[in-house]
């Protein structure tokens, strides 16, 4: 199974569930559920926050959701978390465990059972194994490199020798970055900043 992309999956307010993201829409994404497969379309004034981006407050800073969930594998191996309709104090004995130094005044048994949500959703139809940051810089530096690969086989053009060309040149050039950089940008959930936090119901 392939490894999780954490900013690919998306909590969005008034949903159940979890959103895998897969593409860029005029007037918003469109994503699919991680649990049914049902595809849809969430418009630009959807409250969609990606989980890479979630973070939980502790008494000595924050700690990513992603490490959390890290650590919750680490306690529970393979097996679901407990359920969110556990009673209050077993839910809170749990993260007592997972994060011994959560801050009681800001991390809520409500935020606490969306992460146990979470955690089951993605470990029933994903999985608990991430992708890292450093996988994901391997594999743009890899498609950069085949490129210009790709490039040496041709055989070099015959330089242009008046102005009017080498201009023509340029301005095309300029004109393939512009449009090369426009597609990055699309294909790409809008994101929130690193500071979001789960907010309470």
């Amino acid at each position: 199974m392939e490894k999780t992309d954490l900013k690919k999956v998306l909590s969005v307010s008034g949903q159940p569930g979890l959103w895998l993201y897969l593409a860029q829409a005029k007037n918003g994404v469109i994503v699919e559920s991680l649990v049914t497969k049902h595809r849809t379309q969430f418009g630009s004034n959807a409250r969609i926050t990606t989980l890479e981006d979630v973070s939980i407050y502790t008494n000595s800073g924050e700690v990513t959701l992603k490490q959390v969930f890290l650590d919750m594998k680490a306690k529970l191996g393979a097996g679901q978390a407990p359920s969110s309709k556990t009673d209050d104090k077993a839910i809170k004995a749990f993260f007592g465990e997972v994060i011994p130094d959560y801050d009681q005044d800001k991390f809520y048994v409500s935020h606490m059972k969306k992460v146990l949500d979470w955690y089951n959703v993605l470990n029933e139809f994903a999985t608990i194994d991430f992708v890292e940051e450093e996988e994901e810089k391997s594999e743009d530096v890899k498609q950069e490199t085949e490129a210009p690969k790709e490039a040496a086989k041709k055989p070099a053009a015959k330089k242009e020798t008046t102005k009017a060309k080498a201009a023509a040149g340029t301005k095309a050039a300029s004109k393939a970055t512009s449009a090369k950089s426009s597609t990055t940008k699309s294909a790409a959930p809008k994101k929130a900043t690193r500071s979001a936090h789960i907010k309470a119901n």
